[in-house]
């Protein structure tokens, strides 16, 4: 689960960060309120005080990046486990306080997380994100080299009383994140991978003259197809409520329609002038 606001707290520029397991009760119980700050105070899927004590004990994480100050000032949290009889592990919350965004901090727990689990004999990591999300889908598709496994509607339900929920629910991208490569996991910085955006991919939710996207079913089967998300949901759920349930509803249907018929992401493009974000679905089989 990514995070996406928070409560802005002022930092030092170019104050060091330390990224460390959670060892001490003050630890733990600062990792509580950053969830309490981030999701706000009714959200109720944080993770208690004695879960995040008692997961470090049988290979799980629960580790923060601490400013100079001690404060907390990002965490991830995750639970190891057996698939197929292989150890995978499910890295289930990863948060970054607003002041700290766009400093690489949610890299640096990723690769802690990785370098430890690796060290275990951790082969594979899961977690979800949200697909409207751009800077999200950026992160893990491109920067970090994860690739979708699933989409799932309403995968936390849909009302789990947190504003950031609010008219679009929890829709969920699974991905997976392959470690046992070696140190060359994490993909380069920039760039996407597979085909490039072009006037002969079909949008599957195109924008209307409103500027808001609608569903369209695609003559065929094209070799790619195009899905669009905004580039803020946050400043359209702001805006209108409504607006925000238009986007998780045409992209939910081109999801579910793309991965049904044997798509599969293979890239993320941010397109500046637009405002949005396109994810790139190629078909499966298809020349690279």
């Amino acid at each position: 689960m990514e995070a996406r606001r928070s409560v802005p707290v002022a930092v030092s520029p170019g104050a060091a960060i330390d990224v460390r397991p959670l060892r001490t009760q003050d630890d733990f119980i600062r990792c509580v309120e950053l969830q309490h700050d981030v999701w706000g105070a009714t959200f109720t899927e944080r993770v208690s005080v004695g879960i995040l004590k008692v997961v470090q004990r049988i290979g799980g994480i629960a580790a923060g990046a601490f400013e100079e100050d001690g404060r907390l000032g990002g965490f991830v949290f995750g639970l190891t486990g057996v698939e197929g009889g292989r150890l995978v592990h499910w890295s289930d919350m990863l948060a970054v306080r607003e002041h700290l965004r766009d400093h690489g901090i949610g890299r640096r727990l990723k690769e802690f997380q990785r370098d430890t689990l690796r060290e275990i004999g951790v082969s594979r990591i899961y977690w979800t994100f949200d697909p409207l999300v751009s800077r999200n889908a950026h992160f893990n598709l491109i920067r970090l080299g994860a690739h979708v496994v699933e989409y799932v509607p309403d995968m936390y339900g849909a009302e789990t009383h947190s504003v950031l929920h609010r008219g679009v629910g929890t829709d969920r991208f699974i991905v997976a994140w392959d470690i046992d490569a070696g140190p060359h996991a994490l993909a380069p910085d920039g760039g996407g991978r597979g085909v490039t955006l072009g006037t002969d991919h079909p949008v599957l939710n195109p924008l209307g003259t409103d500027g808001l996207p609608a569903y369209r079913e695609v003559a065929g089967r094209p070799l790619a197809v195009l899905i669009a998300v905004p580039d803020s949901i946050e400043e359209v759920q702001a805006q209108s409520v409504e607006h925000a349930a238009r986007w998780r509803s045409s992209t939910r249907r081109a999801f579910q329609w793309a991965l049904g018929a044997g798509y599969r992401v293979t890239a993320f493009y941010r397109d500046e002038t637009a405002r949005c974000g396109y994810y790139v679905c190629e078909r499966e089989g298809s020349a690279r």
